[in-house]
This record gives structure tokens, C-alpha cells and sequence, in this order.
């Protein structure tokens, strides 16, 4: 894949931002935003989705350590269904965003949309996570904290088997819902949820 170069902005100052937890049934959506640092480059960075859970820990660490600034933020659960999985995307990356504590210059968001209220310009790169180092970083960072946060959950629900599905749609999970009842981290307004609530 064409590996992304952005046309406006050729300074350092450039942030990559990314969220993970789009489609699961539970838990709140988390975002990362990262500044790199030109001078300590940091290999294997790749779309999170694509690394090794080990090798997603490791970079998580190396991330944190050698960017210039980064920041994580969430939506929560009630954010969600209030005002529905993407625009509660956006909120999470336009908070982390804001945590940075180096102001960046320029935004690179990955997919097709751009986040309300970021303090400078900005663009949306498709595939940005596969295709952009700065983006690539802030999935790890996003995708490593969700899926912490989910395995918690799963002491707290031993029943769901969330360490094993992280809250993504499987057959276990929904026989799980099914059996037990719905959680209060799930998500309402998704429609497997809500069907389990009405039926």
C-alpha cells in the first residue's frame, strides 16, 4: 500500500490519531493521538489490527518512550448511544488530540472523516493506519488500551468471555447476553443489544 505523504504540511509538528472499538458490542471507544519524533525512529510500526498482541505490548511501550507527545482519551458507553458510534469516534480523537501536550501543526486522522474542534488543519487518510507511521503509532496506543480495559471488564463479567472476543459480536458473546443479560457496558443503541432488550 502507497504509503501517505501529506501535501500541506512538511514540518515535525505532525500528529496521527486513530480509535479503536468501533464495532464491539461493549465498552467505551478509545483514541490515541501522537506526535513522533523524526530523530528516534521506531520500527514495526503497522496497523495494530495487523500486529501480534505481544508485539502490539512491546511497540506500546517503545511508542510512549520515544514520541515527542501522546495522548489517549475514550468516549464513554452513555456518549455512544447518545450520540451513536461515530460521532463518538471523532470525540475520542479530538480528546486525545487535545491531551498532547506539544500543540501539533497539522493533523492526520485516519479514515474519511475529519474530528470536530482540533486546534489546527488537518486531514483524513484512508487506511492511514496501514499507511502513515504517526497514525500507525496512535492505533497501537488506542487498540493496546482498549483491549486492556476490556480483559478487566472480564473479571468484573466472568460470564461473557470478553478476554476472548474483547466485545466484538461472536456467537459466544451473544448467546452470552442472551443467557445472562445485558452488562452495563454494553452498548444500548447497537442492534444485536437492543434486539436481546426488546426480544
Amino acid at each position: 500500500m502507497e504509503p501517505f505523504v501529506s501535501q500541506v504540511y512538511f514540518g515535525d509538528l505532525l500528529a496521527g490519531t486513530d480509535e479503536a472499538g468501533r464495532g464491539p458490542l461493549a465498552g467505551e471507544v478509545v483514541a490515541a493521538a501522537v506526535i513522533l519524533d523524526p530523530k528516534r525512529p521506531i520500527l514495526g510500526l503497522a496497523d495494530s489490527k495487523k500486529l501480534t498482541e505481544k508485539k502490539r505490548e512491546a511497540l506500546f511501550l517503545e511508542i510512549q518512550e520515544k514520541a515527542l507527545s501522546f495522548g489517549i482519551a475514550s468516549a464513554t458507553i452513555e456518549e455512544i448511544d447518545d450520540i451513536n458510534i461515530l460521532h463518538a469516534s471523532m470525540l475520542a480523537m479530538s480528546r486525545a488530540v487535545a491531551l498532547l501536550a506539544i500543540q501539533p501543526e497539522h493533523v492526520l486522522v485516519d479514515g474519511n472523516r475529519i474530528p470536530p474542534n482540533l486546534p489546527c488543519g488537518a486531514e483524513a487518510v484512508v487506511k492511514g493506519d496501514a499507511r502513515q507511521a504517526a497514525i500507525s503509532a496512535a492505533s497501537i496506543l488506542a487498540k493496546v488500551t482498549r483491549d486492556r480495559d476490556i480483559v478487566k471488564a472480564a473479571q468484573q463479567y466472568p460470564e461473557y468471555g470478553f478476554e476472548k472476543h474483547k466485545g466484538y459480536p461472536t456467537a459466544q458473546h451473544l448467546e452470552a447476553i442472551r443467557l445472562h443479560g445485558v452488562t452495563p457496558i454494553h452498548r444500548r443503541s447497537f442492534g444485536p443489544v437492543k434486539k436481546i432488550l426488546e426480544g
